[in-house]
């Protein structure tokens, strides 16, 4: 929360002294990259769902929404491209502190982006298999070329469906609601549900971390039963 904060009094401040969209903008130290951060979203959200949103300002060419390695659930945070580099500006400037779901979103610039681990490794194969190919370098231009051009190339196989309807979605135009208002029955169940669905991947990572445990003592008491073995001998 801090740092949607401090995002929003430096807007607020450039908006006072008249310097947004110029180089004194502190912006204009993030120009060259087209990736933003994307925190504290809902667990429930989609790669779908996340370009829905974020796409509003700009087209999106990748998404990379981190996963728990072990249940493949979503951490709550994403890493997204866009298109053109302003738009991220666009993004910032709009999404941060803005309320989905009950969540405070914070979107903020990423200087330098590192692709995962899996991916690099990914490219790095794909790089040696296109040198060590026998088409010649003119075919294996045009086929780069045309890999690129595909639409939605950047969202092959992600989980981009979910449950949610548009029925079952906010209405983006009705009035803000007053401080003491109370929330909705819809809102309350949402809450209640994403209560227990945290609860539930608590308990799973928990479970697996246990599991982990109890192999690695069994590793280990293997282990020593192999060196008590060879001293006996």
């Amino acid at each position: 929360m801090n740092v949607i904060n401090e995002i929003q009094r430096i807007n607020a401040l450039e908006l006072e002294k008249n310097i947004t969209h110029t180089p004194a903008s502190w912006h204009t130290k993030y120009k060259d990259s087209a990736w933003v951060y994307a925190g504290n979203l809902p667990l429930q959200l989609t790669e779908g769902d996340i370009i829905c949103i974020l796409s509003q300002f700009g087209e999106i060419e990748d998404i990379n929404l981190v996963r728990d390695k072990d249940s493949g659930k979503s951490r709550g945070f994403a890493f997204v491209k866009y298109e053109d580099a302003r738009s991220c500006v666009l993004a910032v400037d709009n999404f941060t502190g803005s309320v989905v779901l009950g969540r405070t979103l914070r979107v903020d610039h990423v200087e330098r982006y590192r692709l995962p681990k899996h991916l690099q490794e990914r490219e790095e194969c794909e790089e040696e298999e296109k040198d060590g190919g026998e088409s010649s370098e003119g075919e294996e231009k045009k086929k780069s070329t045309r890999i690129v051009a595909e639409a939605g190339h950047a969202y092959e196989g992600q989980e981009l469906a979910s449950s949610y309807d548009i029925h079952s979605g906010h209405d983006l135009f009705a009035p803000p609601p007053r401080n003491n208002e109370r929330r909705g029955s819809a809102e309350v169940s949402v809450a209640v549900c994403d209560k227990e669905k945290d609860k539930e991947e608590r308990r799973l990572r928990k479970e697996a971390r246990a599991q982990k445990r109890r192999e690695k003592e069994e590793h280990r008491r293997r282990k020593d039963e192999r060196k008590r073995r060879k001293k006996e001998r």
